[in-house]
């Protein structure tokens, strides 16, 4: 592509959630066939250090292998929340029940204030740091974020995080519109709905500047929404420039 075509070519950011030890036996053959099939993806890993707190990733060699293999072919490490489960105390108001109970249990960093924040931030870092690992992202499990993880995220040498709307740059918090694809495929219905909606989402979006393929591990499980990932990643590949989030932000502040 030439450089001038750079600021106007639309983008592709894949992004892989929840990766650790327990879900890269999914990732793994994922990777290896979109590389196949459509070489020269750029991924986005979403990182957690101890998924609902089953064993560190520092503490198992051949998953920190894996990652630093996919650091040279030029993909991103991103801190993905630190336990990736909500283990405080069941919510009492409607709102956050909703939010923590019925949407998901996933939302870590939705009910920290900023000190509760900062310990699971600064304990995530720390793993990164001893890996020797670059960190300019932090992506809150479930898309949810406190006020108080917002405060201490600018302190903390962050260059950037995202919603489930948003792209935000850090400390100044400007924000950038960012649409998204992502799936519910944890039952039949939910695939069948999710296949549909994708397709729709895909041509409604197929005129913005970037475009963000949220893919999660279970996605991976099911033939339906495995094909879907692979086959629209390869299309749009034609169509778009694939960055990491990182290089993606970089390029818009």
């Amino acid at each position: 592509m030439a450089e001038a075509d750079r600021d106007t070519h639309p983008v592709m950011l894949v992004s892989l959630h929840d990766v650790c030890p327990a879900s890269w036996p999914l990732y793994k053959p994922f990777l290896d066939e979109l590389e196949a099939r459509c070489p020269a993806i750029r991924s986005t890993l979403l990182v957690v250090p101890d998924f609902h707190r089953q064993g560190r990733i520092d503490n198992d060699p051949a998953f920190c292998k894996a990652m630093e293999y996919r650091l040279a072919e030029g993909d991103e490490l991103v801190l993905h929340g630190y336990h990736h489960h909500d283990e405080r105390p069941l919510p009492l108001h409607p709102r956050e029940f909703l939010m923590r109970r019925l949407l998901t249990h996933e939302g870590e960093f939705y009910g920290l204030d900023a000190p509760e924040a900062e310990e699971r931030l600064e304990a995530g870092m720390r793993v990164f740091q001893r890996l020797g690992w670059p960190l300019k992202g932090f992506v809150a499990p479930g898309w949810l974020l406190s006020d108080g993880g917002r405060q201490i995220l600018g302190r903390k040498g962050f260059r950037y995080t995202t919603d489930h709307r948003h792209a935000w740059s850090i400390p100044e918090w400007r924000s950038q519109r960012l649409p998204t694809l992502v799936w519910s495929a944890r039952s039949p219905a939910r695939r069948a709905l999710s296949h549909r909606w994708n397709r729709l989402q895909r041509r409604r979006y197929q005129e913005a500047p970037a475009l963000r393929l949220a893919i999660h591990p279970v996605d991976l499980r099911h033939a339906i929404s495995h094909r879907f990932w692979i086959e629209t990643i390869c299309d749009l590949a034609q169509q778009r420039r694939s960055l990491t989030k990182g290089e993606w932000m970089e390029d818009l502040f």
